[in-house]
């Protein structure tokens, strides 16, 4: 059997896994509605109560559509750091923008009292809280793309993106130092992640925002390709090293700063995904990797939103804890067994 044979396979595989942690995802819930009902209201008939339709097609399908959302983009986000950086310890969050989105997360819950109300009439809408964060992560990005154009050092850039991110957890500190219990405790539970508090419009965006990331990912497969050679061989085959970091750069911002506003900051996804993406493929290949990667994280974020709600409870745990929880020993143990991590 050769190479391409066993990725289509292995592909195949993974979509039917998708669609299986879908329907997992989508039966799961505080309110028990029988797997067939599930199906049966899927396929479009009317299910046997209507307040199972209305729960289905207004908070479980979009809840799940949500998840491959921001699982991939996160995934898939890691993956250009890992790249750019030929780091297997980078991750979304090395450039600061998701520490970005956190700091405008945290001047409209926590800043009010200092900004004299100017942030305080968007305190409790779900819609506010997203743009600041969106925000607060466009400006971090705008910054990191002015230092990119100045430092040609990668490695530079990296640790210049941690710092920024110290900069701005610094600031959410001192925020959350000065703080009401209540607006503290608000920030805390937007800190969790959470995927099933989105309005349809808000999913509608965010699929934009996923979208647009990662076309600009698959335009950047041959200039991700040379980049696993060194940067000066991908010079030396025509890579212009400024525009293309640029463009990575970008999409990672997009990507990792959209899903943060929108989802909260979800840790473990995008650093963990990638190296198991690789462990599975064995390969190195961008053009594999970016919809593997994507498939993967979708899956791996559905499972995690239906560990997360408990069976028959109204309670939902904290995604934020349950990525890591579930995906850390799991990557521990590949990295374990194989004795070596691949990049």
């Amino acid at each position: 059997m050769n190479t391409k044979t066993t990725y289509s396979i292995t592909f195949i595989f993974i979509g039917l896994a998708l669609i299986l942690a879908v329907l997992l995802n989508i039966s799961s819930g505080s309110v028990n509605i029988p797997f067939l009902d599930v199906l049966s209201g899927l396929s479009g008939n009317n299910m046997e109560t209507k307040s199972w339709n209305y729960i289905l097609w207004n908070y479980r399908v979009p809840k799940a559509f949500t998840a491959i959302l921001v699982g991939g983009g996160l995934a898939l986000s890691g993956l250009l750091m890992q790249t750019l950086f030929r780091n297997p310890l980078a991750g979304p969050f090395v450039l600061g923008i998701s520490s970005g989105a956190s700091l405008g997360a945290a001047l409209l819950l926590m800043g009010s009292s200092f900004l004299s109300g100017i942030f305080a009439f968007g305190i409790l809408n779900d819609i506010s809280l997203v743009v600041a964060a969106s925000l607060g992560s466009f400006l971090v990005l705008l910054v990191v793309i002015l230092v990119a154009q100045r430092i040609r050092d990668t490695m530079a850039l990296l640790i210049i993106g941690l710092m920024f991110g110290s900069i701005t957890s610094a600031v959410v500190s001192v925020l959350a130092y000065f703080t009401s219990a209540e607006n503290l405790q608000r920030f805390v539970f937007w800190s969790f992640g959470s995927v099933g508090n989105l309005s349809s419009h808000q999913v509608s965006l965010l699929a934009v925002i996923v979208g647009l990331g990662t076309l600009m990912a698959i335009f950047s497969i041959k200039k991700l390709n040379a980049y696993l050679l060194g940067e000066n061989y991908a010079q030396s085959l025509g890579v212009s090293l400024k525009k293309s970091r640029l463009v990575i750069i970008i999409a990672t911002g997009i990507l990792a700063g959209g899903v943060t506003a929108f989802a909260g900051p979800i840790a473990f996804v995008g650093l963990a995904v990638p190296h198991l993406t690789r462990q599975l493929f064995d390969t190195m290949e961008h053009k594999i990797l970016i919809p593997a990667v994507f498939l993967y994280g979708a899956i791996l974020m559905l499972l995690c939103d239906t560990i997360a709600q408990l069976p028959n409870s109204a309670e939902i745990l904290p995604i934020n804890a349950i990525t890591s929880l579930v995906g850390a020993p799991v990557v521990i143990w590949l990295l374990v067994r194989k004795r070596k991590m691949m990049f």
